[in-house]
């Protein structure tokens, strides 16, 4: 265990930033640090009418905003459990993450609340509003209560603010992983699996003022919840949270108005927005020719790269990119133009982070930095190549799933490595990367390792291409079946018939730059944009028939 305590870390940042901002619904109310104080400590009395003890299960759903984060820290410096839940699942799939967490309250936004009310909830004592702390349900009627209004009339006094403490070994979460039952692990995280997230972030940040920055991805996830959340109130920063789906346009325009100090985001957004701001202005331009002359290709690259980095402000230190593979030519671009961006790896298991490295730092394309100081980490049966199961011990590992103690035996070995399904190598200077993971590989008729992810990078570049998805026929050859950029096809005149023989004549260039083993027999239109997971990953599970 670390020394530092999540709780006395959060009461710290409060009574240090008492009368300075603390949260913001974008576009929206603001509140102080001394106003969360306030709140927290109204919703502790809450807990204590409803006989919470430590331990128990709260469990939280909602868009970003000042009552998610508020009901997450009243929580954890409780003692109690928070189950974040993200706001995507289905109505069945909420519900059975709050029986199956065996939560007491439930902290719900109306919208949530209104697609799972009619359904049986088992263990719940209350349903609690997230819009303004009001009950939307309440077994016991003589619990019922004017949260808001108890707030005023008790205000907290910085003198005698203070909580309990609550030891590092404690558990303070379980985020499931998925909310589909089968599919559907609660992973238990501790204090001091969080504090050493917190501490990581805080110490490498290399900014002394806390500035603000703005939380757009769901908090509900562990990469979101540690960076853009609870590493950033340790820092004393004041957090807008974006509680409407982040576009492109959206978040360039909030970014304008908070200039934050550093932005957390997944590589959805930047390849969105170079494929629907760079690309369009090198394609039939000057610019396009300009580029690839020598040294004068320098100046251009600088100048784009200055434009990118101002887009997300002028104050940010770096855009910490994690929660799937960011697209290699994308990255590779990126870096020639200067952008000041770093990618991560993280699983929730760890809270999230297992590797990282600053963009100075000399972390090579297609790595994800290095394994943090907090962690060991092993390759286990590696290949000729190097490539392994990724496997990491150490001090923000999960403590296991929740009443899954066979899964949970099965994911660590006899020395207590954890393993992480994810395969990858470690070259020489002691950087991580990432091949994909072991149930996606494909092994071919001839025994070779065929890795789709690395597959799908090179379609993802390819005309008219917005995503894809590799996989493997009942004759063992591969098939790609590609999510086409229909509005730049129809703003070129590009009818369907056209679409396919592009995508034909792709599929035979790629091929030329493909190992044998690795060819695409086939490459088929797939109708709409494929299921992803809360960090935009494809669920992979769901195709795997597709091809047949």
């Amino acid at each position: 265990m670390i020394k530092e305590n999540l709780v006395e870390t959060i009461e710290k940042s409060i009574l240090k930033n008492w009368n300075s901002p603390c949260f913001s619904d974008y576009g929206g109310d603001s509140c102080s640090y001394a106003d969360v104080a306030a709140s927290i400590f109204g919703l502790h009395e809450l807990f204590r009418k409803f006989d919470i003890k430590k331990g128990d299960k709260i469990s939280l759903c909602g868009r970003n905003s000042s009552n998610w984060a508020i009901t997450y820290l009243a929580t954890v410096t409780y003692g109690a459990v928070i189950v974040p839940i993200l706001v995507d699942f289905s109505s069945e799939e909420i519900v059975h993450i709050v029986n199956h967490s065996d939560s007491k309250l439930f902290f719900a936004a109306e919208a949530v609340f209104e697609k799972t009310g009619k359904i049986e909830l088992e263990r719940l004592e209350a349903v609690v509003s997230l819009e303004n702390f009001a009950f939307f349900f309440v077994k016991d009627a003589e619990k019922e209560n004017d949260l808001a209004e108890k707030i005023k009339q008790n205000p907290i006094v910085k003198e005698k603010f203070h909580f309990e403490a609550v030891p590092n070994d404690t558990q303070a979460s379980i985020v499931y992983t998925s909310g589909t039952t089968g599919f559907s692990k609660g992973v238990m995280i501790t204090h001091n699996a969080l504090m050493v997230n917190v501490k990581f972030f805080v110490d490498h940040l290399l900014k002394d003022e806390p500035g603000a920055v703005l939380a757009f991805l769901p908090l509900a996830h562990c990469f979101g919840c540690a960076y853009d959340f609870l590493s950033q109130f340790a820092r004393g920063a004041h957090i807008y949270f974006l509680g409407k789906i982040p576009t492109p346009k959206v978040i360039l325009q909030a970014f304008e108005e908070i200039n934050p100090v550093i932005v957390v985001t997944v590589p959805l957004i930047l390849e969105k927005i170079y494929l629907s701001k760079i690309v369009p202005l090198l394609e039939g331009s000057i610019l396009g020719t300009l580029i690839k002359i020598p040294l004068l290709n320098k100046l251009i690259y600088s100048k784009i790269g200055e434009k990118i980095n101002n887009a997300f402000g002028t104050n940010h230190f770096e855009l910490l990119i994690g929660g799937a593979a960011f697209n290699p030519q994308i990255e590779e671009f990126f870096k020639k133009c200067g952008v000041r961006f770093t990618v991560g790896y993280g699983m929730t298991e760890c809270a999230p982070l297992i590797a990282y490295t600053h963009y100075f730092d000399g972390r090579p394309v297609g790595s994800c930095g290095k394994v943090i100081e907090y962690l060991q980490a092993k390759i286990d049966a590696p290949d000729g190549n190097g490539v392994g199961e990724i496997c990491v011990k150490g001090e923000n590992v999960f403590s296991g799933y929740y009443k899954m103690e066979k899964e949970t035996a099965e994911s660590f070995d006899s020395e207590g490595w954890f393993h992480t399904g994810d395969l990858g190598f470690i070259d020489e200077k002691g950087f991580l990367f990432i091949k994909g993971r072991i149930k996606s590989m494909i092994l071919s008729a001839s025994g070779q390792n065929i890795y789709p992810e690395e597959i799908e990078a090179k379609i993802n570049s390819m005309p008219y291409v917005t995503e894809s998805l590799v996989v493997e026929n009942k004759e063992h050859k591969l098939v790609a079946f590609v999510f086409p950029d229909r509005v730049k096809a129809k703003k070129d005149g590009i009818e369907d018939a056209k679409l396919v023989e592009i995508m034909e004549e792709s599929r035979i260039k790629l091929n030329e730059t493909l190992s044998s083993f690795a060819k695409l027999s086939d490459i088929r239109i797939h109708p709409e944009e494929f299921e992803k997971t809360s960090t935009r990953k494809i669920k992979r599970r769901l195709y795997q028939n597709l091809a047949d």
